[in-house]
């Protein structure tokens, strides 16, 4: 009887310790894309250094995607811009009626700019002139289609009618515009992005600017936009300033992720970013006050918070 009991016990200090590891998923981004590979670095990284969590990121759609699997309780990380991480809390734009206020931000990061390439042969010098080119807005479920969305409507344009959209990621506009089968696609991405380049090198692509007007439309119905510049000479063969808009990207979680979690997670991701900026140029210049700007209003998680009190940029 004694031995039983002391295997049952045995059995139940397993069955605790399991459960006291948090599993969480972390849909990324597009495997072409900046934000995927940073996303395994991440969750290499806190699996190393925080007790009791176990990451696993994964490819996705991108924001529009994982903002969906972290409401419907299939991730409980993600990455996504805040356009669309507002519409989401509110539950207005992409996410009318599907309002999730339990979403909160663990940390912002950089600004996501868009970065438009068409082919140096279809014409195009505005947005106004990709009406009835063939274009990818992105593939479905993707922020990138609502920024198509979003940016062809503030320029006079009736979205979707005005393209011959083709919805597709990244590799696949890349490889139709390689063939001449694509004016175009919509990209939005930290800076030095694998498929702009390639668009660039290989494609016969050129950056396409976004006008003025288009940016003060933009701006006074969705105050998030901020006015972007890509430096001459970001990619090959660019050898002017290209205006474009950006968005702040974040690292969001559900206000249901234990508070002592976020706030390991947050520091052990602010102790190490000179070591992740390092390796991942779009995180380069990043500081801890930028982890709390910008974020359209959607709410630091308690823990998240406690970490950005203790460093001095919260009050």
């Amino acid at each position: 009887m004694k031995k039983l009991l002391a295997v049952s016990l045995a059995l139940l200090l397993l069955c605790g310790c399991a459960s006291s590891v948090a599993d969480l998923r972390f849909p990324t981004a597009a495997t072409t894309g900046a934000l995927y590979p940073i996303g395994g670095a991440l969750a290499e990284l806190w699996n190393k250094n925080v007790k009791n969590v176990r990451v696993s990121a994964q490819a996705s759609a991108g924001g529009l995607e994982n903002l969906n699997l972290l409401r419907s309780g299939d991730a409980e990380l993600g990455f996504a811009v805040t356009s669309i991480l507002c519409q989401s809390y509110t539950g207005t734009g992409s996410f009318d009626g599907q309002q999730n206020d339990k979403l909160r931000v663990l940390t912002g990061l950089y600004y996501n700019p868009n970065q438009i390439v068409v082919t140096k042969d279809c014409g195009a010098e505005s947005l106004r002139d990709l009406d009835g080119l063939r274009f990818a807005p992105g593939a479905p479920g993707s922020t990138t289609t609502q920024e198509c969305e979003l940016h062809l409507t503030a320029a006079g344009l009736k979205y979707p009618d005005c393209l011959k959209a083709q919805f597709v990621g990244f590799t696949e506009a890349t490889d139709l515009m390689r063939n001449r089968q694509l004016d175009g696609a919509w990209i939005m991405a930290g800076l030095g992005n694998a498929a702009v380049t390639e668009m660039l090198s290989t494609c016969g692509g050129r950056l396409l600017p976004v006008d003025d007007a288009t940016i003060a439309a933009l701006q006074a119905e969705y105050p998030w936009y901020a006015r972007f510049t890509i430096p001459a000479g970001t990619y090959e063969g660019q050898d002017a300033d290209v205006q474009t808009t950006a968005i702040k990207l974040v690292l969001f979680c559900s206000a249901d992720l234990a508070d002592d979690t976020a706030y390991a997670l947050v520091k052990t991701f602010w102790e190490n970013i000179d070591t992740l900026s390092e390796s991942y140029a779009a995180l380069k210049g990043l500081t801890v006050a930028d982890a709390v700007t910008d974020l359209a209003g959607v709410p630091l998680h308690d823990g998240a918070a406690k970490y950005y009190r203790e460093a001095g940029v919260l009050d």
